[in-house]
């Protein structure tokens, strides 16, 4: 791998959030990047995972944090 070249490996396709006009999704997977231990990834991948967009993954702890957190949010509540 040349220097400064970053590997993905989707190591478990949850679900697509969304799909954009230009055929992108928005993905949350189990990803390994560089090799390292997969996390919950949740980002903009082109069609067969071939690029990604900027995104955001958490590990574990982080995912348990989030599940705490969203347990009471409502998404259709109208906020003021």
């Amino acid at each position: 791998m040349p220097k400064g070249e970053i590997t993905s490996e989707v190591v478990k396709e949850i679900g697509v959030l969304s799909t954009s006009k230009s055929g992108w999704n928005r993905e949350v997977n189990l990803v390994s990047w560089n090799g390292g231990a997969p996390k919950l990834d949740i980002r903009d991948w082109a069609p067969n995972h071939e690029k990604a967009g900027k995104g955001l993954s958490l590990n574990g702890e982080e995912v348990a944090v989030l599940k705490e957190l969203l347990s009471d949010y409502d998404p259709f509540e109208i906020e003021g």
